[in-house]
């Protein structure tokens, strides 16, 4: 069975995917975390919201500025989250035991797990939308597709998602090794093609661009949305840094997670910004109107075969994204669910066939699904994190019975009160609800893109105030950096 584990390891709590990585058996190095942030971060989702900065009055310094801080921040937030996964070898579901407890550990995770597998299905959906106008264009007979519809999406558009569904599905079911193969694949076609499609832009723009699309920030306010802008392209990143640890555990030692966030995150995010500046200067600089994504350029390339490279570049982009930020996290979240029944590609199935049953481009062209559901569930991610990092950093100082993670012995470290810590429950409870009410009430509208910073720092500072059991274990302590990890099966 899949939970059958060494002695000593509860079947409801282990199974060999959710064991910690021995460090003989890591395979990620510094250019296998860099090429993660080279395909995340030039996502279609992210260029959409960075060139909606530039439309709505941020000039390209204020919007290079915003990078620049958030790229920092999200460097040492990523750096912390990382040398965890590093460290121990265990995946986010078996990382949020130490702080939540065994059985309360499935609450971070299943929130997590949930976000993920919508954004799964509407990511896929983004992508079959580049492959349906790629196929009518070398096949201009499937435009006759379009007119039938079922279940709210045309049938080219269910010939394109099955088949980037089926991709990814193969693609996961060879477990990690074959997804960081992928990526370091993806990366530099992905970073090639938007440099060319920069300089081809910049070029037909006569090599100049507009600084701003009209009537820019000033005075106080520009510093505030620049303040915003950064928070905002944080919060984007609120699901990595929680589950970074599912990449890491595989990195052959922290000071490869290091090198790999410096280029991927600071270097790679100004790369980005640039990028960006320039596609929608130039665009603004041509006829004065405001580009939504690169998809939109992509479909006006006069030449076909360079059209063809170009949203293939933007195809394999967008499944090298969804894999990573989508796919991951809700099959560890399965496997931590079901560790008897599900190993990691049973769980990659199962996630994949409730990405494709929820219709998420339904939910998609749905607003009050995507911001008040999606968006909801986000802000709690915000809480859960402060709770995770001030438990492992400030009150454990990194100190962690690795073997105790996978025991229901009730004198158990994590054991707690029947495997729930009160504490972690007390400090998320109240400062979800804050997160939550500053992100969506009309009243605090000023401060709502602020809300994940608020909920994670509240949470982390309950947590440390709180009184509660989180004693250092005197055993097992990973002071040198090398993870105990529970003999395998």
């Amino acid at each position: 069975m899949a939970g059958d584990g060494p002695p000593g390891t509860s079947p409801r709590l282990y199974s060999p995917d959710l064991a910690p990585t021995k460090r003989a058996g890591r395979s990620w190095g510094g250019y296998n975390v860099f090429t993660l942030w080279a395909n995340d971060v030039h996502s279609l989702g992210n260029y959409a919201f960075a060139i909606g900065l530039f439309a709505l009055g941020m000039s390209v310094w204020d919007i290079l500025v915003a990078f620049v801080l958030a790229s920092a921040l999200l460097f040492a937030l990523l750096s912390l989250s990382g040398a965890m996964g590093s460290k121990t070898g265990v995946p986010f579901p078996v990382m949020s035991r130490i702080s939540f407890g065994t059985r309360g550990a499935q609450l971070p995770a299943v929130i997590r797990g949930g976000v993920a597998v919508a954004w799964f299905g509407i990511q896929t959906y983004l992508a079959s939308s580049v492959l349906s106008a790629l196929l009518m264009t070398l096949i201009p007979g499937l435009g006759g597709w379009e007119g039938s519809s079922f279940l709210g999406l045309s049938a080219l558009g269910w010939l394109s998602f099955l088949i980037l569904w089926v991709v990814q599905v193969l693609i996961v079911s060879y477990g990690m090794d074959v997804i960081r193969k992928y990526i370091a694949v993806a990366a530099p076609a992905v970073l090639i093609t938007m440099l060319a499609l920069a300089v081809w832009m910049f070029a037909k723009a006569d090599w100049t661009i507009a600084v701003d699309a009209g009537n820019p920030y000033t005075g106080g306010e520009r510093f505030v949305h620049i303040l915003e802008a950064a928070a905002l392209w944080v919060v984007i990143y609120g699901t990595f840094v929680l589950n970074f640890c599912d990449f890491t555990r595989s990195a052959r030692s922290n000071r490869s997670v290091l090198a790999g966030n410096l280029i991927g995150i600071p270097v790679n995010m100004l790369f980005f910004a640039g990028i960006v500046v320039v596609l929608s200067g130039a665009q603004f600089e041509l006829n004065g109107t405001v580009i939504a994504s690169p998809a939109d350029i992509v479909q006006v390339i006069p030449s076909t075969f360079l059209l063809v490279l170009a949203s293939l570049a933007l195809i394999l982009l967008t499944v090298a994204v969804n894999l990573m930020a989508n796919f991951v996290a809700p099959v560890y979240t399965l496997v931590n669910l079901f560790p008897q029944k599900l190993d990691f590609r049973r769980a990659g199935i199962v996630s994949a066939v409730l990405g494709l049953v929820i219709l998420p481009w339904n939910l998609y062209n749905s607003p009050v699904v995507v911001e008040y559901f999606l968006g909801g569930l986000g802000a709690l991610l915000g809480p859960v994190f402060g709770i995770v990092m001030a438990d492992y950093w400030l009150v454990r100082r990194t100190r962690i019975n690795v073997p105790d993670l996978y025991t229901e012995d009730p004198a158990g470290t994590y054991a707690y009160r029947s495997g729930v810590n009160p504490r972690a429950v007390t400090a998320l409870v109240p400062t979800a609800a804050i997160a939550v009410v500053v992100a969506f009430v009309p009243y605090f509208s000023g401060i709502s893109g602020f809300s994940w910073f608020i909920g994670t720092v509240l949470a982390g500072l309950l947590y440390v105030v709180l009184p509660g059991r989180g004693a250092r274990p005197p055993e097992y302590a990973d002071a040198d950096g090398e993870a105990i990890a529970v003999p395998s099966a």
